[in-house]
């Protein structure tokens, strides 16, 4: 990505006190009649009693709890002077559902049922990092195909996610015609996911031991078709926005976040990369067969909105990249274990065997009791580190599971970046963060 920027840049909160003063004029005095109504006593203001023109008069605004651009429930609390953002607290809890209590009640085989509700606009990522996890503390090692079966889901996954984001973002920011070219390309990916898992999102796809079922027939041509359309697509997005006058005024210069402090909050995904620090577990902590594919880490310069876009924008690219390298190195194979103590026999092999239907029926009743342990496992989901921090007491449910959320971390860096800026700017600056709340809340 070009380091290239056009200038003069928008004024920034880091320049000097004098700068600001230009910019933000003084308030007029207060006249007799408006000092009545607000019930000053006389004589207050000219004994200087109440200074009726102090430059630090702050009010506290609620914005929210409300939906729009956050994926869910987002409150904050701001804190103004005139139309500039002293302070922020993002309150979160309003789409509380907990997840983590319940996955200890249920087996690791029903796990990934619960997990893959939590980012709900990338579910499959959900359901790899619980399944590595578990499969870590079981010792199981996957067959290729399913490895790069996973692969493949998980970068379109991160394609249909983007594209979501472009779609939103665009809406938050005036554009109309980005949110009806977003759906319509993520139709795309959704209906092949359909197709692949029986369902358009909360597949319960990725599971312990491989995935649920291999791919269907024909699945390299919708690939083919996926790939060819959204790469095209991208270009016309480019055109429609990055030379944009209002879309570079609303993005550029606007919630900026430096390196230092993006690292300092554990900030991970765009928002970091968009500072300049090139972190992706793809590549920096390889997992699956990341390391046999060849892509680029896309990273930005000043750590504003207009580098959020463009990073998730060159990332659809990468994936689609990706992609097309995991359709020509699938292994054939089994798409998961043969281990009937943890995958279940073929749905015809139950009508046959009774041995088939004993193993189906303790599998999906009882479960498979996992060694006792603890581990931690992370991936790159299209919002940053998605991590599962996994505890078994050698029993067929987890003792404690915890999922370290992206959105929930770098939320952090809403008060950074906000500060300083104006409120017109907030929804633009919440919307470049993509946060799902439903990872914040889980």
């Amino acid at each position: 990505m070009s380091a290239e920027r056009p200038v003069p840049r928008p004024w920034s909160p880091a320049e000097t006190s004098e700068g600001r003063q230009e910019l933000t004029p003084a308030p007029s005095a207060l006249d007799r009649s408006l000092a009545s109504v607000l019930r000053i006593p006389e004589g207050a203001v000219e004994a200087g009693l109440i200074d009726v023109e102090r430059e630090d008069e702050t009010m506290i605004i609620n914005m929210g709890p409300q939906h729009p651009s956050t994926h869910g429930v987002l409150r904050l609390m701001l804190q103004l002077e005139g139309e500039t953002v002293l302070r922020t607290k993002p309150v979160v809890g309003y789409l509380h559902t907990g997840m983590e209590k319940t996955a200890e009640e249920l087996t690791y085989v029903q796990g990934p049922t619960n997990v893959t509700r939590m980012d709900y606009l990338s579910p499959l990522h959900n359901e790899l990092v619980f399944s590595l996890a578990t499969e870590a503390l079981l010792g199981v090692e996957v067959p290729p195909r399913a490895v790069w079966i996973r692969m493949l889901m998980c970068e379109l996954n991160r394609v249909s996610s983007h594209l979501m984001w472009l779609a939103t973002n665009g809406m938050d920011l005036g554009s109309t015609s980005m949110m009806i070219y977003g759906f319509r390309e993520r139709e795309l990916v959704l209906g092949f996911f359909e197709k692949t898992t029986g369902l358009r999102m909360n597949h319960n796809y990725i599971r312990p031991g491989g995935v649920a079922a291999d791919l269907p027939d024909g699945w390299e041509d919708d690939v083919d078709v996926i790939c060819n359309t959204v790469l095209e697509r991208t270009y016309e997005y480019d055109e429609l926005l990055t030379g944009q006058p209002i879309f570079r005024e609303r993005t550029e210069g606007v919630g900026s976040l430096s390196a230092e402090v993006a690292v300092a909050l554990s900030a991970t995904g765009p928002i970091l990369r968009s500072t300049g620090v090139p972190w992706d577990l793809r590549r920096a902590m390889p997992y699956l067969a990341y390391d046999q594919v060849d892509f680029d880490v896309i990273v930005g310069t000043y750590g504003d909105n207009f580098d959020r876009y463009s990073i998730r924008l060159n990332e659809i690219r990468e994936s689609i990249r990706i992609i097309r390298q995991v359709v020509e190195k699938m292994p054939p194979g089994d798409y998961r274990v043969q281990d009937a103590k943890v995958t279940p026999p073929p749905r015809r092999r139950i009508d046959e065997s009774m041995e088939a239907l004993i193993h189906h029926f303790k599998v999906f009743t009882e479960g498979f009791r996992v060694p006792e342990g603890e581990v931690y496992v992370a991936v790159e989901s299209p919002r940053g580190e998605l991590g599962c921090y996994l505890v078994s007491d050698g029993t067929s449910k987890p003792y404690r599971c915890h999922i370290r959320g992206p959105s929930f971390v770098n939320l952090q860096t809403l008060p950074a970046m906000l500060r300083g800026g104006l409120i017109a700017d907030a929804v633009a600056v919440i919307s470049s963060v993509d946060p799902v709340m439903g990872e914040v809340d889980r």
